[in-house]
């Protein structure tokens, strides 16, 4: 991802949720930190676009988001709607995980990581 100012609000936001993840986050950044997902890099709690994104791997513009049961709102599904058009208007796919399904079963979930990035290696 290229490199922008970051504005220190937003820098320090993203510090506090990195010291601050949910069970679900800390669960899928285990699987993902240190390439460990088929050699991927990723990074945690990155500011992107105005955001504080889950997840990120710069080298295939792919987000990944962990959503607890209060995404599921009307106003928090459209705040997260409007947030996943903005990020893919950037050309980035973003991939939106229930905190359940990392938790009950992340090995499907690391498996549909790897799906997507697998299509938009050939694209």
């Amino acid at each position: 991802m290229p490199h922008a100012d970051i504005p220190p609000k937003a820098r320090a936001n993203a510090r506090r949720m990195r010291s601050a993840m949910t069970d679900a986050e800390l669960k899928l950044w285990n699987e993902l930190r240190a390439h460990r997902l088929t050699g991927l890099g990723f990074r945690r709690q990155v500011p992107i676009a105005g955001y504080v994104v889950d997840f990120a791997c710069a080298t295939h513009r792919l987000i990944v988001e962990v959503d607890g049961s209060h995404h599921a709102r009307a106003g928090d599904a459209d705040y997260d709607r409007r947030r996943t058009q903005r990020l893919e208007a950037d050309g980035r796919t973003v991939l939106r995980f229930w905190n359940d399904d990392v938790l009950r079963d992340i090995d499907n979930v690391c498996e549909h990581i790897v799906r997507v990035i697998g299509k938009e290696a050939f694209e």
